[in-house]
């Protein structure tokens, strides 16, 4: 059951980066309506006369959010449970400590 959970949460969370990736890619920079200005763009769009900037601004918005909260679970889902974790360091040995050096080295004439 675990694993089903986990496989499902990756797909929506591979699924909404490409989404965001393509949402993003769609959308017209700063600049483009300067270009727009000087007659080289169309005022009709398929969005209509208004753009598309707001339709896909919150098509962004939701697959971005998507994206960050499958990838909260996916954290949450592949943690160890019943172990409180040390964080990355965890399973960390220290070597010996190297010797400090309190001097500088004497440089032979």
């Amino acid at each position: 059951m675990d694993n089903l959970v986990h496989t499902l949460v990756l797909i929506v969370n591979v699924v909404a980066a490409f989404a965001v990736i393509v949402l993003v890619l769609l959308q017209h920079g700063k600049g483009a309506d300067m270009g727009a200005a000087f007659g080289s763009g169309s005022a009709g769009s398929l969005f209509g006369s208004s753009g598309s900037a707001n339709f896909l601004s919150r098509s962004t918005a939701v697959c971005a959010t998507v994206f960050f909260v499958t990838c909260l679970v996916l954290v949450f889902v592949t943690s160890p449970s019943g172990k409180s974790s040390a964080g990355a360091m965890e399973g960390f040995k220290p070597t010996a400590a190297a010797p400090s050096a309190s001097a500088p080295a004497q440089i032979p004439e």
